[in-house]
């Protein structure tokens, strides 16, 4: 009781649909740039099939857009929701991803558990806090390396590219930023 949607998942087919035909593309043309097969991309889109995190971000850079933008449009907003911890598999040591807020908000929130693509590069339109609940993080920012440790924080404004890898394991990061759909307000005192 109390848990808003608890059961329910999270369902990105229409969004997938709307952004591919908004970009006028074809499944084929999704498919080619995406790597992922035509009738793979038609169950996604009918919700038939529920893209894994590394799949939903191939296809969010398919339709030039980012795998939280595409789950953003796939739920409507709500005023609470609790997100519930997954269970780990025993022995399951590979990295993990998951989103901490469902919909379409104002700020999206991700765990990141173990280590993932340490050369790939992000750079988002507005502003990030990113967290380290457990373990350690080297993180690349215009030219300079920062190494976090537990409990440490780093802000990052909109546009600043960035490259993380966790220095040990068990590394835990939380990652809390200002959704892509906001038109972040510069600050008029400057």
């Amino acid at each position: 009781m109390g848990d808003h949607k608890e059961q329910q998942p999270v369902r990105v087919g229409a969004a997938v649909r709307r952004r591919r035909r908004a970009l006028e593309l074809t499944l084929a043309a999704v498919a080619e740039r995406s790597g992922l097969s035509v009738p793979f991309l038609s169950q996604v889109e009918n919700d038939r099939a529920r893209p894994s995190r590394t799949s939903l971000e191939k296809l969010a850079d398919a339709l030039r857009t980012t795998a939280v933008e595409l789950l953003a449009a796939a739920d409507p907003a709500a005023s609470v929701d609790v997100v519930r911890a997954e269970p780990v598999a025993e022995g399951d040591f590979g990295p993990r991803t998951r989103s901490l807020v469902r919909g379409h908000h104002q700020l999206h929130a991700s765990e990141f558990t173990g280590d993932h693509d340490a050369g790939r590069e992000f750079q988002h339109r507005n502003d990030e806090l990113m967290y380290v609940a457990d373990g350690a993080v080297e993180i690349e920012a215009e030219g300079r390396a920062y190494r976090l440790g537990r409990g440490d924080t780093l802000y990052l404004t909109g546009g600043v590219r960035h490259r993380w890898r966790a220095t040990v394991p068990d590394t835990r990061v939380i990652v809390v930023a200002v959704a892509e759909h906001i038109e972040a307000v510069k600050d008029r005192s400057r």
